[in-house]
């Protein structure tokens, strides 16, 4: 779409915005034609959007001319048509470097709001009202530079100061410039300059432009419009100011508990584990393993054998000796082999002839009065 070309950019219509009560917005306007300005701010606001969007897209830079195709027609755009159609002045200042530094200094005064020299980083609300918008002006339809409108840079403050300042400078050159940056291939230059291609190409005769458009009213500068920036750069300013105030009386009256609160505070954790927090593990662990009342099986009828309460405190104390030896005694220390005793009929009968013998008391001559028989025992080859 071709809208997309000037959705940024302004007209001046210098008939209405002269009619004005306000001087100084008048004054700002003056010193607009006085720069040489008029011819290319305030041309017929027509644009012809098809042969726009044909120029843009078949645009280059040739030789120090800017060479595009529209309607199937190759045209040529050189400095001096520029110059000769917008009647722009080709006085020797062409270079924003080469602006003298005592009239950026002075510029800086002139400009402010406050009466204090402003700061070039910062931001057009230190301006007073009608730089304010020259401001714009600058921005949006001279230098043509994409990004915020309200930040000041050191090109848009030093064209600001050859308007205000009223610094002879070559406008035919320093705009032709911006607009072959346009047609260059991998450019950071904005697009612009719609309703003054649309003038360059009606003096083609041989080029079909197709239909015309009005230049947007909202978008040209007239005596209703202005008011409305007027009204609206106060209505901003008063709220950023009321926005900065408050925000310093909170962080004045804040309180140093909350200042601590924002801030984490780190915790050191410790490996040591405390008492307490072992008897509790203990507790816990007993606490699991216990059984619920309800799994607890029913006694069965069968009567136990019931002791005395000193018999068992007998068994208990019989139990912890045992356990007491069993956990002192050394590991190495091996059972005693236990042998299970025969019963007599077991024995064989050599055996029992021996137990036999070594159970019969032994017989002494004092322990009986009576005579030992002597027994006549025949030889060993005699049959009795």
């Amino acid at each position: 779409m071709a809208s997309s070309l000037y959705s940024n950019a302004q007209h001046v219509d210098f008939e209405s915005v002269f009619g004005m009560d306000d001087p100084g917005m008048v004054s700002m306007f003056e010193a607009l034609v006085a720069s040489g300005l008029r011819g290319f701010l305030g041309c017929p606001a027509i644009v012809y959007e098809d042969a726009l969007v044909d120029f843009f897209e078949n645009a280059s830079v040739r030789s120090g001319m800017v060479i595009s195709t529209v309607g199937g027609q190759l045209e040529e755009i050189s400095e001096k048509l520029f110059a000769e159609t917008f009647e722009l002045p080709i006085d020797v200042l062409g270079d924003l470097s080469e602006m003298p530094k005592d009239a950026i200094f002075d510029a800086r005064s002139i400009v402010s709001f406050s009466g204090e020299p402003i700061s070039l980083s910062g931001r057009k609300n230190q301006m007073k009202m009608p730089f304010r918008l020259l401001c714009d002006i600058v921005a949006k339809d001279i230098s043509v530079k994409a990004g915020s409108f309200n930040a000041i840079t050191v090109e848009k403050f030093s064209l600001l100061t050859a308007v205000v300042c009223k610094i002879k400078m070559n406008w035919a050159k320093f705009l032709f410039d911006v607009l072959k940056k346009m047609v260059s291939a991998g450019s950071k230059q904005a697009k612009g300059f719609a309703i003054q291609i649309s003038v360059l190409l009606a003096t083609f005769p041989s080029v079909e432009l197709g239909e015309s458009s009005e230049f947007p009213a909202s978008k040209i500068l007239s005596k209703k419009t202005v008011l409305r920036f007027v009204s609206i750069n106060d209505r901003d300013g008063a709220e950023e100011v009321t926005g900065a105030a408050k925000k310093k009386a909170v962080s004045k009256k804040r309180p140093a508990a909350d200042i601590e609160a924002a801030v984490p505070k780190k915790k050191r954790s410790s490996k040591k584990k405390s008492i307490s927090s072992i008897s509790s593990l203990e507790m816990v662990a007993v606490a699991e393993e216990a059984v619920p009342i309800q799994q607890v099986a029913e006694p069965l009828d069968v009567e136990e054998p019931r002791c005395s309460s000193a018999d068992a405190v007998d068994l208990i104390i019989q139990q912890v000796l045992e356990e007491t030896r069993a956990a002192d005694a050394p590991d190495d220390t091996t059972e005693p082999v236990v042998t299970e005793e025969k019963h007599w009929f077991d024995l064989p009968y050599d055996d029992l002839v021996k137990q036999w013998e070594a159970e019969r008391p032994v017989v002494t001559a004092s322990d009986t009065a009576e005579d030992i028989a002597t027994v006549d025992v025949a030889p060993a080859d005699e049959v009795q």
